[in-house]
């Protein structure tokens, strides 16, 4: 593990959540999120915690699964959640978890990818 300030650091503090709000220019002719958006969205998210646990540069290798389960709406938020899951010397797996949080605060899983 990388060392913070002369302490190792822990899986924990590569955690990352990010939060989109659905706008016009995210929507597909459904009106509902676009797929290809929340694929750079995650893939984003995904490269960040890893930029946070090696404090370099990294690339995404592979997408073992991402399964859509709801769509998102206009105005929704976008609530990603991403965390490592695997540390080797020269990989890393990290998660991506994705709910969509309507005006009333409902928390629903959009979709769930594994293996970034």
């Amino acid at each position: 593990m990388p060392a913070i300030g002369g302490t190792m650091k822990k899986i924990s503090d590569s955690a990352t959540e990010l939060v989109h709000m659905l706008r016009y220019q995210y929507l597909n002719s459904n009106r509902r999120l676009f797929g290809g958006v929340l694929m750079q969205w995650i893939d984003e998210l995904a490269g960040i915690v890893a930029h946070r646990h090696c404090g370099g540069t990294a690339s995404t290798a592979a997408v073992d699964s991402l399964i859509c389960k709801e769509p998102a709406y206009l105005e929704e938020l976008i609530v990603m959640n991403g965390r490592l899951t695997y540390i080797g010397k020269t990989s890393m797996e990290v998660r991506v978890d994705t709910y969509a949080e309507d005006k009333g605060g409902w928390l629903g899983s959009v979709v769930t990818v594994n293996g970034y």
